[in-house]
């Protein structure tokens, strides 16, 4: 059987001023974590400007690596490090590409906002296209322009070196940036079909 991806979404509580500290701490984590087997990726996303609301998202090639790299003593030293910084809220786990759709809302409070449903999978992979594309096509050009010597590698070390480079520009930035902005229509539910009366 193909294993199943897990995505991890945690929603922390940052306080502004700890913002400098957090993010150096969520990126020594991300680089901690890039050296695990199995480690496919990672953001961390706020949940509107100004808000102490967010969502760390990280993702495993399966539920057995993804337990080896919690249950780790390395992800246990640096938790500890960044404690004090961030109040941890929720967790939530999810196969597939769902966990990077999630809308960052409050999931520990019943009277807040609810968690919508994750968008189909069509609008997701709309999504996770219009990102991915221009990306890969500006780095291709810069590429090919910079180095033109690029091209006579082997093509399994060309698609190496652009998939580690590729993966966190995604990952950090790209991904984010693109489901923020299509949050709307990615949540939209779909359009009900009138029914015609018979005669």
């Amino acid at each position: 059987m193909t294993p199943t991806p897990v995505t991890v979404s945690i929603h922390r509580i940052v306080s502004p001023e700890k913002v400098p500290e957090v993010t150096a701490w969520v990126q020594s984590g991300v680089r901690l974590a890039n050296r695990w087997p199995g480690f496919l990726g990672s953001g961390w996303i706020r949940a509107a400007e100004g808000s102490t609301d967010w969502v760390m998202l990280y993702r495993f090639a399966d539920a057995d690596r993804l337990q080896a790299w919690e249950t780790s003593d390395e992800r246990r030293e640096w938790l500890a490090r960044g404690e004090g910084l961030v109040t941890e809220q929720a967790v939530t786990r999810r196969t597939g590409i769902e966990g990077w759709f999630d809308p960052p809302v409050r999931q520990d409070e019943p009277s807040g906002p609810p968690l919508l449903p994750a968008p189909p999978r069509w609008k997701q992979s709309i999504a996770i296209w219009l990102g991915f594309f221009p990306v890969n096509l500006a780095f291709t050009a810069l590429v090919a322009w910079l180095l033109p010597a690029f091209d006579g590698l082997p093509l399994v070390l060309r698609v190496l070196i652009t998939t580690l480079i590729l993966t966190p520009v995604m990952s950090f930035w790209v991904l984010p940036w693109v489901t923020g902005r299509l949050r709307v229509w990615l949540h939209r539910p779909p359009r009900r079909r009138r029914s015609v009366p018979r005669r």
